[in-house]
């Protein structure tokens, strides 16, 4: 093998580890926008009604516990959808939902509830659940659900954010305000930033309602 030959077989294989390198960086990287430039689209945010069934499930501390009741109430709830095995967009999913409750800081598990919910019951349980959140999860109020494989279908089909096809499940994320049927779906990896937006905008819309339901009670107590 002459020197040419050599050099030109050498430059090859560097160029040829650096691309494999590049390339298993792009698909363990947790940052959305390094994601979405290898072809997941972030699709525009879209309004939608939602209905929250009433079926028992688990969080990741084994306790069953009611989605309406005991979670979203009158909170703003930040939910997304996600299984410990996937290896693409469930953890992009999971770190943005992680950096949103990172800048809620005290509002969340108070104003603000983050819900993750496993589309795969069968293999989800909450022990895995909750080795699974803490590669995510700082904090309190964000509980990760999973139940009985009926229960999470109806509570799929309510929310209206699939049927629990894991080969075909697209990263979304819904926020919504607990006391109120008409939420917003986010289609794509969404920036944590439009998600913290759209959180705040729900909280100025009933700091704004609050003085209106106190003059109305005020009217209604006049007469």
């Amino acid at each position: 093998m002459n020197r040419v030959t050599s050099r030109l077989l050498l430059t090859f294989c560097t160029l040829t580890l650096a691309l494999s390198t590049s390339l298993a960086q792009a698909h363990s990287a947790e940052d959305p926008s390094e994601y979405a430039n290898h072809g997941t689209p972030v699709v525009s945010p879209q309004g939608a009604e939602v209905k929250i069934v009433d079926v028992p499930l688990i969080d990741q501390h084994g306790r069953s516990v009611s989605l309406q009741r005991d979670l979203v109430s009158d909170r703003i709830v930040v939910m997304g959808f996600i299984y410990t095995h996937c290896t693409t967009v469930c953890p992009l999913v999971s770190s943005i939902m992680g950096k949103v409750q990172k800048q809620l800081g005290r509002r969340a598990g108070g104003e603000v509830q983050l819900v993750s919910i496993s589309i795969d019951p069968q293999r989800d349980s909450p022990q895995r659940l909750l080795d699974y959140s803490r590669r995510f999860q700082d904090g309190p109020g964000w509980s990760w659900l999973t139940g009985a494989p009926g229960a999470i279908a109806a509570t799929l089909e309510g929310l209206g954010s699939g049927d629990g096809d894991l080969k075909n499940h697209a990263p979304l994320i819904l926020v919504g305000d607990g006391t109120s049927t008409y939420w917003t779906r986010f289609y794509g990896l969404t920036d944590p930033a439009v998600l913290l937006n759209e959180i705040d905008q729900l909280s100025q819309k009933r700091l704004h309602a609050r003085p209106t339901a106190i003059a109305q009670e005020s009217s209604h107590e006049t007469f």
